[in-house]
């Protein structure tokens, strides 16, 4: 015999199987839908001023990444100037001139290193 819980047990799985082959077999009774009109064109909505500030500074940010992007956003969102760019050191101009003119020669290895070394001196 089975104990009184199991009983229970088996009643319940046995009423929620019928139920669920009633309710597929149902079919489903919703309404259809209310038509509503579909609202009038409305004019898009105007960004605010700080959204359009916003838009803007990430527009001119492009091309820039991490800490350089950040300081141009801070101080474009604040209405600042942007930085100025930064100045090369006569000794950096001097590097780059002389890293163009070797690229420029195809150079490579210890041609390349030797070119560099002599164009840095002098």
């Amino acid at each position: 015999m089975l104990s009184r819980t199991s009983q229970l047990a088996s009643a319940i799985v046995l009423s929620a199987s019928c139920l669920g082959a009633v309710y597929a077999q149902t079919p489903a009774a919703t309404p259809a839908p209310a038509k509503t009109p579909a609202p009038a064109a409305t004019p898009a909505k105007t960004p605010t001023a700080q959204q359009q500030r916003m838009a803007d500074c990430n527009k001119s940010a492009e091309g820039k990444k991490g800490d350089e992007r950040k300081a141009y956003m801070s101080a474009c969102l604040k209405g600042e100037a942007p930085p100025p760019a930064k100045q090369l050191t006569p000794q950096q101009q001097k590097m780059k001139d002389c890293n163009a003119k070797a690229s420029e020669q195809k150079l490579t290895g210890d041609k390349r290193k030797t070119f560099m070394s002599t164009c840095l001196k002098g």
